[in-house]
């Protein structure tokens, strides 16, 4: 009895599985549905040929197509219940969003509200600096240049990219030159050794060793605001010295004495030196208007010329291949 019964419950659960499964295999699929519609702009002027994308929560309900010429779009086979949106775009309009759109089996569905905006252009402009800014931020750079840490640096140029200096940049660094505690300091202990010396031929006491550092500045003065402001700014040649750093130690050396008499244009050519030259012959001139009599006449314009030419010549070659290792900006921040 006890067998019958299992086997009676047996049969009926199989019948029961059995005609469940036969009804799911049988029950139809949910009915699709259809989007429909037309893209046109603000002004309902007709878009062609725009990218519709049908986008659903899996990757089977994600599918595109393109509106033809008359902007029409149709988007078939969209399953019922599951939640959909639908974008389109095109060239130089900005994209648009349907909100969330859910079928119920067989719906045909039209979106009236597809208008296209024209797209915002966003232009991002480099703003480059123009050179006369550059070269107003080099120049800030070469007036912190201080051999030691406090000894003026500022007429040389270690950025391989320089641009060429302004007339206004040409004065401002020789005024700068020229009040710089350092300078001043400098000819002060000049004017001393000039008054052990007994030269120029100044009487003694305080008296002559003010005529002797007057004359000291003076010379100092006219030497760098003719020779590296006013003859550059008229002739458009850059008074600064270029450091090379590179190079066979002959074609630096090369570099460095001829730098009295060339120097680079503010057409970035090399030229020969009229600027500094110049400078030397008019402050040696000049000082023949303050130097006492006895010392006046051409020995002492030549002179004067002759001696800044190889002092200029003996700078070249120290910066060349000493200053720069002990000057801290130049290493850090060029």
């Amino acid at each position: 009895m006890i067998r019958i019964i299992a086997s009676l419950c047996t049969f009926f659960c199989v019948f029961v599985l059995g005609a469940a499964a036969a009804q799911e295999i049988s029950a139809p699929e949910p009915q699709t549905g259809t989007i429909i519609g037309t893209v046109t702009d603000v002004r309902d002027d007709i878009v062609p040929n725009a990218t519709v994308v049908l986008q659903g929560p899996g990757t089977s309900d994600q599918r595109s197509v393109m509106a033809n010429d008359d902007g029409f779009f149709q988007l078939t086979n969209v399953r019922p219940g599951v939640a959909y949106h639908v974008m389109v775009s095109n060239t130089g309009f900005a994209n648009w969003a349907s909100p969330e759109i859910t079928l119920t089996p067989g719906q045909y569905m039209e979106l009236t509200s597809v208008k296209l905006k024209i797209a915002v252009s966003v232009m991002t402009v480099a703003v480059v600096p123009d050179s006369k800014e550059i070269a107003t931020q080099q120049v800030e750079v070469e007036e912190k240049q201080r051999v030691l840490g406090f000894i003026p640096n500022f007429y040389v140029v270690y950025d391989k990219n320089a641009v060429p200096l302004t007339s206004k940049l040409k004065f401002q660094l020789a005024l700068h030159t020229m009040t710089d505690p350092v300078t001043i300091a400098g000819n002060v202990f000049i004017a001393a050794i000039d008054q052990a010396a007994d030269t120029p031929s100044y009487q003694q006491g305080w008296k002559g060793y003010g005529q002797r550092f007057g004359a000291n500045y003076a010379n100092g003065v006219t030497d760098i605001m003719i020779g590296g402001a006013i003859l550059p700014s008229i002739l458009h040649q850059d008074p600064r010295y270029f450091y090379q750093g590179t190079g066979t130690n002959r074609s630096r050396t090369i570099h460095a004495i001829s730098s009295s008499f060339i120097c680079k244009g503010d057409n970035g050519r090399w030229q020969p030196n009229f600027s500094s030259l110049g400078g030397y012959l008019a402050s040696g001139a000049i000082s023949e208007t303050y130097y006492p009599e006895k010392d006046r006449g051409p020995g002492l314009v030549f002179g004067t010329f002759g001696i800044d030419v190889a002092a200029n010549m003996a700078n070249g070659i120290i910066q060349e291949f000493i200053l720069r290792r002990f000057t801290p900006s130049a290493k850090n921040g060029n």
